[in-house]
């Protein structure tokens, strides 16, 4: 059964605000959340992409093993955020590993409610197609400051896209994530964060608390190092 959180999450989405009451029950009862304990698995790669999945509550990244046997994660997914939608699309198996960061509430909707809501609902089309700009604009970004861009740089600009609105709109301001969960998501040591950290709070991008990031130049850190 989905849970409350899950409804909370979908009312403040504003393509679900457009479906009626029954439309959105019928989501709801169609939908699934799970608990991933952290470092669990919430999908893997290579598997048939038969739902699109959000994360109701936590903080998960997307990863991949290249062929020498290192580990890579190309982003990190918050509270609010969906994704997979491309994979549904092309129906191709899934290429690359989503694995929970700390205990996550993880909703999966059903390949047959996504297609549905997009052949019926315009706004939840428009919401598909701003939520693959947004993320390619966020792997074009990425590619770009991991070849030209220091550490610093990079975690800011890391930091940056958990905060983009459209993909994780229930993030807020802050992010429970620890220093070595951060190092996973940007590719750097513990230590490094640690020192990138300490500079861009010093520049007062940013606030380091025991645990949490909490943002305080969002623009600033989209830009950093330019």
């Amino acid at each position: 059964m989905p849970s409350s959180t899950l409804r909370r999450m979908l009312e403040a989405s504003a393509w679900a605000r457009t479906c009626s009451p029954a439309d959105l029950d019928r989501i709801l009862s169609e939908s699934v959340v799970r608990s991933c304990p952290a470092g669990g698995l919430v999908c893997r790669k290579g598997e048939p992409v038969d739902h699109w999945i959000g994360v109701v509550d936590g903080l998960v990244k997307m990863a991949n093993v290249s062929v020498d046997g290192k580990p890579m994660s190309f982003t990190g997914i918050g509270t609010g955020g969906w994704f997979g939608e491309g994979s549904l699309l092309k129906d191709e198996p899934r290429r690359y590993d989503i694995v929970a960061l700390r205990d996550s509430e993880i909703a999966y909707m059903p390949r047959a409610t996504f297609m549905r809501l997009l052949d019926t609902n315009v706004a939840f089309n428009r919401f598909v197609l701003v939520q693959l700009n947004e993320r390619l604009a966020q792997f074009i970004a990425m590619v770009e400051h991991d070849r030209l861009r220091g550490p610093e740089a990079r975690l800011a600009r890391s930091l940056a896209g958990l905060f983009n609105p459209v993909l994780y709109p229930g993030i807020g301001t802050s992010l429970a994530a620890s220093q070595e969960e951060l190092g996973q998501l940007v590719g750097l040591s513990r230590q490094r964060v640690n020192q990138a950290l300490k500079r861009l709070e010093a520049e007062g991008l940013l606030r380091v608390d025991y645990g949490s990031v909490t943002v305080l130049d969002l623009a600033r850190l989209r830009n950093y190092g330019e």
